[in-house]
């Protein structure tokens, strides 16, 4: 099973986005306090997420909660500043492999994607442009190790496929 981590993440809508990809492939999420929002079960009721119950979530109180309790081996830190595309035939997704994404104002810290500075990756984006939006780079990455690992688990094809 892969592994999302979002570190700090400051906007609910793009937490919201993230754990509807998670629910929709089985991918486990997990959220690195502080949060800059309510995941209460009345606030995510109140916004409507009835996908929420098919997420497998998991609160940290910090990075080195998460690192200390699973111990995390298969990591990839997504970063606008790694040196090597997420595409580079380096860059192999196996089950079980876990994906960080920093907080949307600031990324990951320094510090952390010094010390895996081999696993830091970045979607390919213009010299202009800062960065792409959080949960449009999680889906990005995300669906990258799905079809590395042969999408397992998920269904292939849609009602379509019975009409013919």
């Amino acid at each position: 099973m892969l592994n999302i981590v979002l570190v700090e993440p400051e906007i609910h809508p793009n937490t919201g986005n993230v754990a509807r990809t998670c629910a929709a492939t089985g991918i486990r999420l997990h959220l690195v306090e502080p949060l800059g929002f309510d995941i209460s079960d009345k606030a995510v009721k109140r916004a409507g997420l009835d996908y929420w119950h098919l997420v497998d979530l998991h609160v940290w109180h910090n990075l080195a909660e998460l690192f200390e309790a699973e111990k995390p081996e298969d990591i990839w830190l997504a970063t606008s500043k790694g040196a090597k595309s997420y595409v580079d035939p380096t860059v192999q997704f196996r089950d079980g492999c876990w994906l960080f994404f920093g907080k949307e104002t600031a990324g990951l810290s320094e510090q952390f994607r010094k010390a895996y500075s081999e696993r830091c990756i970045r979607i390919p984006i213009r010299a202009e442009a800062r960065c792409l939006n959080l949960s449009n780079s999680v889906a990005i990455l995300a669906y990258e190790a799905l079809r590395q690992t042969g999408f397992s688990g998920l269904k292939a094809a849609g009602e379509m496929a019975e009409e013919t």
